[in-house]
């Protein structure tokens, strides 16, 4: 199954809200990470005030607003394993 990166900080309310948009379209398609970016500095450094974030494997896929097609487009390239499709 593909995994995502959901880069988010406590207390951010534009987090909660992408974050609630985002379960339903991958649900049972892909799993969800939980990144915070203020347990790592070199997170907080990356992200800071760009949260939330989603990437899969190093590609940024949206900020916010939640870009459902980024994130449609990614799981239509991915098979049931999480890697892409071959071309």
């Amino acid at each position: 199954m593909a995994v995502l990166d959901f880069y988010t900080r406590t207390g951010c309310h534009l987090c909660d809200v992408m974050l609630e948009e985002l379960l339903p379209l991958i649900r049972g398609k892909a799993e969800l990470k939980m990144r915070d970016v203020d347990s790592r500095p070199e997170w907080r450094a990356k992200y800071d005030i760009r949260v939330p974030v989603v990437e899969a494997g190093g590609e940024l896929l949206s900020e916010y607003p939640l870009d459902r097609e980024a994130i449609r487009q990614f799981l239509e390239r991915i098979d049931g394993s999480g890697k892409p499709l071959s071309e």
